[in-house]
């Protein structure tokens, strides 16, 4: 099959499907926005940081235990890669149950460090209870769907998370809307959304018979394996919601109530766009991962190579769409009219990291698929310890608006990293292929 239709079927499912997995975020921001105006809207945007700490640990431990199932099938060594997909479950499993039983009790001093204080604590509280009880589904949903993915089912993968979304839009619109349940309906209908998900691959994972019964010794050595690479997927998901509470943070410092309520919006939108690039990077894993583990370096080069030319060409069309309406950006989730035009004065700022995003995360997935972990890991984390270092400098200088150009500044830091350890890569592997010392 070409090489280009290929891609295609791996990267569109994907790319779709990550960009689900972002509107669930702006799904519950719509009905609580519209419903309970910038104080509800501004609750689930503080509140969501641990959202996005559940769905990056599921992403983390999936696509860890996914990339080494890949390439030892790949390799030839079909008994060793089933026993990935064994311990994978069982880590999601544990995880599970760690993770509730971690952060239940402590969800009101976890809100009030991240800034959340009266009306916004209040629902803040509502919505991060329910969340964390449901973290299972969380968690299962997103380490599932990496597997179905490597198995070349992306299609699949798709339909599961289509099926999740729309449950959450019809519960949201019952449970916000209808029933008046305000944040904690929302965060209802997120878990809900999250469980027909889970079952549904789950179903996947037996009906198409994958190795999933069976012995796991050695399940110590091979969680961590699985966490050696899911680092920097775990990361690479979570890394935005760092970004969002520093950010949260800065502005209550210096914007008060209205920076955060108009990041809130931002940060929706953005998170969607986001999405797409990691769904770009995720989707053609498979196909670098399956022919590093063949031994075919230039065709995994190939494959990032159309990675890079989709993530930026998407970052292009996403950065004209948004400006183009970000006037009506506001009014979309509900946000009062001072906060709508703030929004549509502050949003320009943000598309000009876009590009330099897209860049740096393609060229992180290319590090994680191919186990260059070292490299995977500066690229995912050099971006948040950036902009911390930056929101200590710029807005002692600017004020807010040194808060909004610390994060693009970061992602073109970023990016220029990423770009010097891609080079080092390629100059070890021409050496390496040449027989030449290092």
């Amino acid at each position: 099959m070409n090489r280009y239709k290929v891609f295609a079927s791996y990267v569109i499912p994907s790319v779709l499907a990550f960009a689900l997995s972002g509107v669930y975020a702006i799904v519950d921001g719509f009905f609580v926005g519209r419903s309970t105006g910038d104080a509800g809207l501004s609750a689930i945007n503080i509140a969501f940081p641990v959202v996005s700490l559940m769905q990056s640990l599921g992403t983390g431990i999936g696509m860890g235990g996914s990339v080494l199932w890949t390439v030892k099938k790949a390799s030839g060594s079909e008994e060793a890669a089933g026993k990935y997909v064994r311990g994978t479950l069982l880590l999601l499993l544990l995880v599970s149950v760690a993770t509730t039983a971690g952060i239940y009790f402590v969800t009101e001093p976890i809100l009030r460090l991240f800034g959340a204080e009266g009306e916004i604590l209040i629902f803040g509280k509502d919505y991060l209870d329910v969340i964390v009880v449901g973290a299972a589904f969380q968690i299962f949903a997103t380490g599932i769907v990496p597997i179905i993915r490597n198995n070349g089912s992306s299609l699949f993968a798709l339909v599961v998370m289509v099926s999740g979304f729309l449950t959450n839009i019809l519960l949201d619109y019952l449970m916000v809307w209808v029933f008046d349940m305000g944040t904690k309906g929302a965060a209802l209908a997120t878990v809900l959304g999250q469980l027909v998900t889970t079952v549904e691959a789950l179903f996947y994972l037996i009906y198409r018979k994958l190795p999933v019964i069976g012995s796991l010794p050695g399940f110590g050595r091979m969680s961590w394996n699985i966490f050696r690479i899911g680092i920097a997927p775990f990361g690479l998901t979570l890394s935005p919601m760092i970004s969002l509470m520093l950010i949260n943070r800065f502005s209550m410092m210096h914007g008060k109530e209205a920076a955060v309520a108009c990041y809130a919006c931002i940060a929706y939108v953005l998170s969607v766009v986001q999405m797409l690039m990691q769904g770009v990077g995720d989707g053609s894993q498979p196909l670098m991962s399956r022919y590093y583990g063949e031994g075919k370096r230039e065709e995994v080069r190939k494959v990032q190579n159309i990675a890079y030319i989709s993530a930026v060409g998407l970052a292009l069309i996403s950065n004209a769409v948004l400006f183009f309406t970000r006037t009506s950006l506001g009014e979309l989730f509900g946000a009062s009219e001072s906060t709508g035009r703030l929004v549509a004065d502050i949003l320009p700022v943000f598309l000009v990291g876009l590009i330099f995003y897209a860049f740096s995360r393609i060229t992180t997935s290319g590090f994680y698929a191919t186990e260059n972990n070292i490299y995977s890991y500066l690229c995912v984390y050099a971006e948040p310890v950036l902009l911390l270092i930056l929101l200590f400098i710029l807005p002692g200088i600017w004020g807010q608006t040194g808060v909004w150009w610390s994060v693009v500044a970061s992602q073109i830091l970023t990016a220029f990293l990423a770009l010097i350890l891609r080079i080092s890569e390629d100059r070890c592997r021409r050496r390496t292929e040449m027989h030449l010392p290092e």
